[in-house]
């Protein structure tokens, strides 16, 4: 089990490597998730956070949390319902390669980055990892950018998304890191209300909301949904090529 943000790299590369050889549009959010958590590693290097050595456990205790549900779907085991709703939703052809990465977001920032937080900074120890808590949502806008070139490249029509949705695919990651990053900050509040034996009813609640936001990315209205269909038109199904666009440079 990782006990630096390096063995959590390794880890997560090893996932990457999975899913490239199975060819699995899982490996959408696990290369992005991996080139994100390279940069923290940077960030923290550089000293851009308050208490490195406290973000690299957050990290490690956050990346956890993600790497168990992977290896229990992937051995049959039901990982928590906003993730199983996430590797579900790998399976179809369908989805685009934007919500295949935003059914991953929800599940890992509105619900495990939450109890990621409250574990490492249990009780009144959570105030003092506030500032360093919002610097993850800088060090993730540094990113989208980035990520939003990257869908482009193997997804051209996804700037219909501003007709039929109304905000470009660069807004829509930007604003549910946003509203994501809140609602795990209010998260591990509660749960540090708390003793840890008493996390598990506010946790599954969490994960039913999270669970039904997953299924809102996924099957979004008629107007939206007939866009969607037509974006996924022209994407690549080269799963490899997509997974490679997606990951660290």
């Amino acid at each position: 089990m990782a006990e630096t943000i390096e063995d959590t790299i390794k880890e997560l590369e090893g996932i990457v490597d999975n899913c490239r050889r199975r060819k699995s549009r899982a490996g959408y959010f696990a290369s992005m998730y991996l080139a994100v958590t390279k940069e923290i590693k940077r960030s923290i290097e550089a000293g851009v956070f308050d208490d490195g050595p406290r973000m690299e456990q957050l990290d490690v205790v956050f990346a956890r949390r993600y790497i168990d549900a992977f290896n229990a779907d992937r051995t049959s085991i039901r990982p928590s319902t906003a993730w199983a709703i996430s590797f579900d939703g790998s399976l179809g052809w369908r989805p685009i390669v934007l919500q295949q990465l935003l059914t991953g977001m929800n599940a890992h920032i509105n619900l495990d980055l939450g109890v990621a937080a409250a574990t490492v900074a249990p009780g009144a120890a959570l105030a003092g990892l506030h500032d360093d808590f919002n610097k993850i949502n800088a060090v993730l806008a540094t990113m989208t950018e980035r990520f939003s070139t990257d869908v482009g490249t193997v997804s051209p029509w996804i700037g219909l998304l501003d007709r039929f949705g109304g905000t470009a695919d660069q807004e829509v990651i930007r604003f549910s890191i946003d509203l994501a990053r809140d609602a795990a900050w209010g998260l591990a509040t509660e749960l540090a209300g708390l003793g840890p034996d008493l996390w598990g009813p506010t946790i599954s609640a969490r994960d039913h909301v999270t669970g039904d936001l997953g299924q809102l990315i996924l099957h979004p209205g008629r107007l939206l949904s007939m866009g969607l269909f037509v974006i996924r038109l022209r994407e690549s199904n080269n799963v490899v090529k997509i997974i490679d666009a997606l990951g660290d440079t």
